[in-house]
């Protein structure tokens, strides 16, 4: 067990006043057996109405909406959460499941959805047949296909910091053979979905005490992951920068079957093109 700190505060200044629109914000961590929340609170400048809801994801949205104009804003968000991921974990998959491929029941089938739905283009099938490589034959351990398939991608990309805005796709991610952790995570995603599994994105945040870790600034920063549903194990955590599997150093703020869906924080003003001067991020997990 490990109690973490988690402070992030981002911050945004203009060249003169804007009007700042109603902003997102998805800071709060996602509870779950293996991380419990015990504080958050979130701070917001200038002063703003700030509102909490759930998306279609069941994760947690504070809605930020200011009086009026200004030249500044920041969010700052801190939370304390228990985490008991186990270093090593051991899933019970379901026996009809160990053995890829497999098929879902009925009901899985229809509540994953888009979740088994490839979201990138992918029109000369490179991205379906790099996946398809690392199945071994006819049938194949459905865990060690998956763990395969993250390690794999760590052989096949090399990390890089980018501090431009978005994600590149799959292909381009195999193309370049670089990528972030965002990149990593997408392409992991797209890949196992085109064996037929159900994917989606994680984002949050990584605890890294020694600073080995890929992704990683410090003690802590933010990350972007994968989770894959397995039938008896339920949502099973890859980090397919680092090569792991579980969540034993990752904290998860938000779940989606996009990363377009993830931004900690999202908006837009009423202003002059050129208002934007600058934005910073700050983040601390500290045990």
């Amino acid at each position: 067990m490990t109690i973490l700190t988690i402070q992030h505060t981002t911050s945004y200044r203009y060249r003169q006043p804007v009007e700042p629109w109603p902003h997102r914000l998805m800071l709060r961590p996602r509870e779950s057996r293996d991380l419990r929340l015990i504080a958050h609170d979130v701070t917001v400048s200038p002063q703003a109405s700030v509102t909490w809801a759930h998306d279609v994801a069941g994760n947690a949205v504070a809605t930020a909406s200011f009086a009026g104009p200004t030249d500044r804003m920041a969010f700052y968000s801190r939370a304390v959460v228990e985490l008991t991921a186990p270093a090593w974990p051991v899933f019970a998959i379901d026996v009809a499941a160990m053995r890829y491929p497999f098929r879902y029941s009925d009901d899985d089938w229809t509540d994953l959805g888009p979740l088994a739905v490839r979201q990138y283009e992918d029109r000369a099938g490179s991205l379906a047949r790099w996946a398809r490589a690392f199945v071994a034959g006819e049938t194949t351990d459905t865990l060690a296909l998956l763990k395969d398939i993250s390690a794999g991608l760590g052989g096949w990309v090399s990390y890089e910091i980018r501090d431009d805005e978005g994600t590149q796709s799959p292909n381009e991610t195999l193309e370049r053979g670089r990528g972030s952790c965002r990149d990593y995570a997408v392409l992991f995603v797209e890949a196992v979905r085109s064996l037929g599994f159900g994917a989606r994105i994680v984002s949050g945040y990584l605890y890294d005490p020694d600073a080995s870790l890929l992704g990683s600034a410090g003690a802590g920063s933010t990350h972007a992951w994968a989770e894959v549903f397995v039938p008896g194990a339920g949502w099973i955590t890859f980090d397919p920068t680092n090569r792991s599997v579980g969540g034993a150093n990752l904290i998860p703020v938000a779940v989606a079957r996009d990363i377009r869906q993830t931004l900690p924080v999202a908006g837009s003003y009423a202003g002059a093109a050129d208002a934007f001067d600058d934005m910073t991020v700050e983040v601390s997990v500290t045990a």
